[in-house]
């Protein structure tokens, strides 16, 4: 073991997709932080097909939008592509409809669904992640941590080497999985159905024009040779994506390249199908994967000062697409407030929010992919469901007491995600959502000069960062053929405050007395500040 112990703000257990925008949130925020993972590189296998529109607008604050496009999987351009229920991909259809998702986009934001495959997704994130800083150690395990009430400690074990090395970290960030070793470590327990099923999943080459009989086919949910079987096109020509339920009394350990290919040649309907099966990691790795299907929500996301992210936090159904993005929002939202706290700009309280913003997202998340899985699978499939259920899930989630709100119905509440408007600058088209994600900003309409002005003074008394924007009007800095005050539900003197991660903190709908005063309150109470 290493006699010397290093020190990193943030150590994050977990390189998968939420571990790795953990890290880039963190870093974006100026935030060092070291991510172990016990596998030697991200996995091969596509595993979620994309991201929603909300979380494109995260990623779009960091950099990463045009990126993204660029390594877009033409396979999953949904709608160009079929959804099958069926017995076999051969047999007869008991459903089939498009696969596309509803779009709850439109005018509600700048973004699009990216259909990207998470191995893609993954390798962006990862070289994002250097260039803002963080150091990346693959093939490396959590052997134990402890914490203390300023910090947790670690023994790292590189698992090529055996080499151990001690971390000393303000917090630790769990994105270790469905059956977290650490949630489970620190007594953490699931509420929720539960685990339905562990499956094995493969990737694989076949010709399956035969059993496709012309179709595009996108999505199939069939049940051969288990119920609850998917398959999915992956370049939409020869490779494709297969997972099924574990044979009975088999583990991951049972498989061999053999049983991998009769389970698929079950799911085609063809017993003499050409099949190859293609490798998880470089190198030779695993053949085969092994996912955990299920619903669950941990009861705590944070334990002193370590925080559980992604599926250590919740589990969800396939069904949707929601899974990744539902993780992918809890490092936004534990990003912003670890960083504010580790700078000093906010009070320890502000962790807590956390948990009491991010747990009842995951519980209305899950209900809705429940409903989702519900309809594709049973006998009565009858595809999707509606667009704006959808939407509101994606959108309307709020981080305030009240009911979820559609997407074309947000308009700056407090405790809803800040609305999209565009705006120009010099000529150049943006959404006022690209001023959001480095710091809070405040917002004013286009008589509210003195909010602005206020702006300014609060962050010098108080030593935050606080951006402010006058939207409209004579010698502005943004303009707009559209209307800040109507689409925030201010008056024409009014303001809003909005979070780092694009959520309204506060709202003033019209001129004060005071704006500096209720300003540096608004802020306060953000920020859990005490003085």
């Amino acid at each position: 073991m290493s006699k010397t112990t290093e020190e990193v703000p943030v150590l994050v257990v977990g390189g998968a997709v939420t571990g790795l925008s953990t890290a880039v949130f963190l870093g974006w925020h100026g935030i060092r932080s070291l991510v172990v993972e016990r596998h030697p590189d991200t996995l091969s296998h596509p595993r979620s097909r994309g991201v929603n529109p909300r979380t494109v607008e995260l990623y779009r604050q960091v950099g990463l939008e045009d990126r993204i496009w660029s390594e877009a999987s033409l396979a999953t351009d949904f709608s160009k592509l079929l959804m099958i229920r069926a017995e076999t991909l051969a047999g007869p259809e008991m459903f089939s409809g498009p696969t596309d998702q509803p779009d709850p986009s439109g005018s509600v934001s700048p973004c699009e669904w990216a259909p990207i495959d998470q191995d893609r997704l993954e390798h962006l994130l990862r070289e994002r992640a250097g260039e803002l800083g963080a150091e990346l150690a693959f093939s490396t395990e959590l052997v134990s941590f402890e914490q203390d009430g300023d910090g947790v400690t670690a023994v790292l074990k590189d698992t090529v080497t055996g080499a151990e090395r001690t971390v000393r970290a303000k917090y630790l960030v769990a994105a270790d999985g469905s059956r977290s070793p650490i949630r489970t470590k620190l007594g953490i327990e699931c509420d929720g159905p539960g685990e339905f099923a562990t499956t094995v999943s493969v990737l694989f080459e076949a010709d399956l024009s035969k059993a496709a009989r012309g179709r595009p086919v996108g999505v199939c949910y069939l049940d051969k040779p288990a119920p609850s079987t998917i398959l999915f096109a992956h370049d939409g020509q020869k490779r494709w994506i297969f997972a099924t339920g574990m044979p009975p009394g088999e583990g991951l350990d049972d498989m061999t390249e053999e049983k991998a290919v009769e389970l698929v040649r079950a799911a085609i309907g063809e017993p003499d199908l050409e099949v190859g099966i293609i490798a998880q990691l470089p190198a030779g790795g695993a053949k085969w994967l092994s996912f955990v299907i299920g619903a669950q929500v941990a009861r705590n996301y944070r334990e002193g000062r370590v925080f559980l992210v992604g599926d250590a936090a919740h589990l969800v159904p396939p069904t949707g697409g929601f899974g990744a993005s539902l993780g992918i929002q809890d490092a936004s939202n534990l990003a912003w407030k670890l960083a504010a706290v580790i700078d000093g700009e906010a009070g320890e309280e502000l962790l807590d929010t956390y948990q009491a913003e991010r747990h009842p997202v995951a519980w209305m998340t899950l209900q809705q992919a429940l409903g989702m899985m519900q309809e594709r699978t049973g006998d009565d499939a009858e595809g999707q469901d509606a667009a704006e259920a959808y939407g509101t899930t994606v959108f309307g989630y709020r981080y305030s007491a009240g009911p979820p709100v559609a997407p074309q119905n947000l308009s700056g509440e407090p405790g809803t995600r800040a609305p999209h408007l565009e705006l120009e600058q010099s000529g150049k088209s943006i959404s006022v959502l690209d001023l959001y994600g480095r710091s809070a900003v405040v917002v004013a309409a286009e008589g509210g000069q003195a909010w602005v002005d206020a702006a300014k003074a609060v962050a010098g008394e108080l030593g935050v960062t606080l951006a402010a924007h006058r939207i409209g009007g004579p010698g502005a800095e943004f303009t707009t053929s559209g209307s800040v005050a109507a689409t925030y539900g201010i008056e024409a003197d009014g303001a809003v405050l909005v979070r780092p991660d694009g959520f309204v903190a506060w709202r003033s709908q019209a001129a004060s007395a005071d704006p500096k005063g209720e300003l540096a309150a608004a802020v306060g109470q953000l920020l859990s500040r005490t003085n």
